[in-house]
């Protein structure tokens, strides 16, 4: 059973979107590249800003619904404490 991650990526306009994926690097490239979500095309650059173990399809989706319900406020302050690890910046 693969593992699965919840991640955000910051847009260049300072948009924060959400997923979930097994393979991060893979997605990521996906979303810089044409196979990635609608809503970052042309929202470029992509910044990765957040991944987390997050178990199981299941509990990654129950997850990114809760983040996806935050208030952005919420999810900069979760950032500024540390609760989100910033990783791999490109």
């Amino acid at each position: 059973m693969p593992c699965w991650f919840l991640y955000m990526i910051r847009c260049g306009d300072n948009t924060l979107y959400t997923g979930i994926t097994t393979d991060i690097k893979r997605r990521i490239a996906e979303h810089r590249g044409k196979g990635g979500a609608k809503y970052l095309r042309g929202r470029g650059p992509l910044r990765l800003v957040y991944k987390k173990k997050a178990g199981t399809r299941s509990e990654a989706l129950k997850m990114e619904y809760m983040v996806k319900r935050m208030k952005k406020k919420e999810k900069e302050e979760m950032i500024k404490k540390g609760l989100i690890r910033k990783a791999m910046k490109r």
